[in-house]
């Protein structure tokens, strides 16, 4: 825990937002996002909570704001993987390769994964009109950068195409994430009745099922 002397500068306050930021991306590589709370985050950066909402409106616009850095992240890592597709391999191949690097980035990026499987239904209802705005020009950008980068490695989907395929394929790596990760009642039952084995989802697999089938349908016939 740290202890802050009150900010009396902007720099000063830009060094309080950053701790708070790099104190919940902490707490978030121990547990999941459901177990945040705004008391524990204040206890463990040393303000009062009153504080740390004089730099963030709500738990809810801290972890939008690492939700936005963790998308630009995972966009580098996705221009990364796909730098090695071939231009001259066979279509079948560049798709496949697409998926790949789409449902592998996503793997390794958990904090991210159970961000985006909480965006729409927790993280974006306790915020402002301001935050919002900020949130989703954020997540615009990435969206065009990921058109792009789709574009590239598969030309033959178009812009259109890539369109059609991002948000939904995004969408798909939150409601998997949450499936694969499910609660201990749930981890018990499946143990205890094997009858009931075949609706366990593991997080790699399933997506890449789900992301192909997806790029399949946005892929000129």
């Amino acid at each position: 825990m740290t202890t802050f002397q009150r900010a009396r500068s902007e720099e000063q306050r830009a060094v309080r937002r950053q701790a708070i930021l790099a104190t919940a991306a902490a707490m978030l590589a121990e547990m999941p996002v459901s177990d945040v709370s705004l008391n524990e985050l204040s206890r463990r950066v040393g303000l009062a909570k009153s504080n740390v909402l004089k730099y963030f409106e709500s738990r809810e616009a801290v972890l939008l704001e690492l939700n936005s850095s963790e998308l630009a992240a995972w966009v580098e890592d996705l221009a990364t993987a796909l730098a090695a597709v071939p231009p001259a391999a066979p279509l079948a191949e560049r798709a496949e390769l697409l998926v790949d690097a789409v449902v592998s980035t996503l793997a390794g990026r958990p904090v991210f994964c159970d961000l985006i499987s909480t965006q729409a239904s927790v993280l974006e209802r306790n915020i402002s009109t301001e935050t919002a705005i900020a949130f989703k020009r954020a997540a615009a950008i990435g969206y065009e950068r990921m058109v792009e980068l789709a574009v590239g490695a598969l030309p033959e989907m178009g812009g259109e195409g890539a369109r059609r395929f991002i948000p939904p394929a995004s969408m798909l790596a939150g409601a998997v994430w949450t499936h694969a990760h499910p609660t201990p009642a749930l981890l018990a039952a499946f143990e205890a009745d094997p009858s009931i084995s075949a609706l366990r989802m593991e997080f790699e697999p399933t997506l890449r099922q789900h992301v192909t089938t997806l790029l399949e349908g946005v892929l000129p016939r």
